[in-house]
């Protein structure tokens, strides 16, 4: 004989009771009888049970708003959660959950904080009484109302001002939350700007993090006010400014001027983020990033040609200052060239002679680096066999490595080619063998 559902609820036995009402549902209604019972094991699992149906337990909201004045904390801190995973089939029980959020018990603050996100209906009661609990005592009911208002959305927008001065409190999890709610909130986030901007030069990186992210969010009209600190005495403000342009990503001459500027910064990091930033916007700041390069320390030469190189096919118009930097650059500079250039790709014959050229540059680095960025071109850079075939004798296993890999990305086959790598095949170094083998397949198309 089954068990009764009274002796299921009172067992917590919850899993077979919802299993029960998912397969007949005029078992839920049996469930919310028993929120009336005297038994309070059987009260607690019958508001767990109806949290776990969700949606379709829409028909126990009132009752479980009843249950709200439970004298046993515990059962009211279950209907809460329980109203909230309803959903917003439980807006009625809006009144009653914001009152909640100044009740005694801290777990029952919280809670009614959560569900009043997940029904997510932002009534004038709603945000007032959770604009108030922005200033709750314990910092995990305000992080958590934060969060709540920014799923509210647009219809938070009366608590900007709250929630700006949230950005000051003394836990990062609150300011984080903060800074995320009115991202959330969209539209009204414009006047946060300067509070977000005056956030940027918080302790605590999260909190950095996010506002960025909102900044980034809110976008064109956040851009005055981000210029106006992107020469701040803390770089930390700086950096944060520059990140905050880069990710916009927004083409303007004068951000993509007032970045390059940042890129002779006295603080490495800043130097860093500049170039990164100017690389995220994109081809239009190619120039600027050139024109920057001829005036850079050594150290920053190499970061310009990197986020160059990383920008990949938009960075066309750099190809022949590459090819430059190739010729005549420094060791780190001309290897880092060669990777650039790889990395735009589908180069144009003379930018493939350079890197032919490259692979009889005194400096193995040099070559090794030409070798794979000729592999990273495939069969437009056929040009380079003959070349290619001569590195499988240089002296040093990486160029004998990457030069394998280069042909067998090629794909020519031909005498000349086949019976190199067939002799590399038996290469002192594994490594290099492998890559001939494997080039050896490629060609023949196994």
């Amino acid at each position: 004989m089954s068990a009764t559902l009274k002796d299921l609820l009172r067992d917590a036995k919850v899993e077979l009771v919802v299993a029960r009402a998912e397969k007949d549902p005029t078992v839920i209604g049996e469930v919310i009888e028993h929120l009336g019972s005297e038994i309070r094991s059987i009260r607690f699992n019958a508001a767990l049970t109806l949290g776990e149906l969700g949606a379709s337990a829409a028909n126990s909201v009132s009752p479980l708003i009843d249950c709200l004045e439970d004298n046993d904390w515990s059962i009211c801190r279950e209907a809460t959660r329980s109203l909230g995973k309803i959903g917003e089939a439980a807006v009625d029980a809006i009144p009653k959950l914001a009152a909640l959020l100044r009740d005694d018990e801290v777990t029952i603050r919280k809670e009614a904080a959560v569900s009043l996100g997940r029904i997510g209906v932002a009534s004038d009661v709603a945000i007032s009484s959770l604009i108030g609990a922005l200033e709750d005592e314990n910092e995990e009911i305000r992080t958590q109302v934060a969060k709540t208002l920014g799923i509210m959305g647009q219809g938070a927008h009366t608590a900007i001002p709250n929630l700006v001065e949230s950005l000051r409190d003394q836990s990062w999890t609150v300011r984080t939350s903060a800074a995320q709610a009115i991202e959330g909130i969209g539209k009204g986030s414009v006047e946060a700007i300067p509070s977000l901007v005056k956030t940027l030069e918080d302790n605590d990186w999260r909190v950095r993090y996010r506002s960025i992210n909102t900044l980034v969010k809110i976008g064109k009209p956040a851009i005055p006010a981000i210029l106006q600190v992107i020469n701040h005495e803390n770089p930390i403000v700086r950096k944060g400014a520059v990140e905050a342009l880069g990710e916009m990503e927004i083409a303007d001459p004068e951000i993509i001027g007032s970045i390059a500027l940042l890129l002779q910064d006295k603080v490495e990091g800043v130097r860093g983020k500049a170039a990164d930033a100017l690389r995220t916007i994109g081809e239009d700041a190619v120039p600027t990033l050139i024109e920057s390069y001829n005036v850079a320390n050594k150290d920053m030469k190499i970061v310009i040609i990197s986020a160059i190189g990383r920008m990949g096919e938009t960075a066309k118009d750099a190809i022949p200052n590459l090819i430059g930097i190739l010729l005549n650059g420094r060791t780190a500079e001309r290897v880092e060239a060669a990777r650039a250039l790889g990395n735009i790709g589908d180069l144009e014959e003379s930018a493939v002679q350079s890197l032919s050229d490259a692979l009889k540059d005194d400096k193995s680095i040099v070559r090794r680096e030409a070798a794979l960025s000729i592999g990273k071109l495939g069969p437009g850079a056929v040009s380079s066999v003959t070349t290619l075939v001569e590195a499988l004798s240089d002296e040093k296993p990486d160029v004998r490595w990457r030069a394998s890999e280069a042909l067998g990305k090629i794909g020519v086959s031909s005498p000349d080619v086949t019976s190199v790598l067939e002799n590399l095949v038996h290469d002192e170094f594994d490594y290099v063998a492998e890559a001939a083998e494997e080039a050896l397949d490629l060609i023949s198309g196994e």
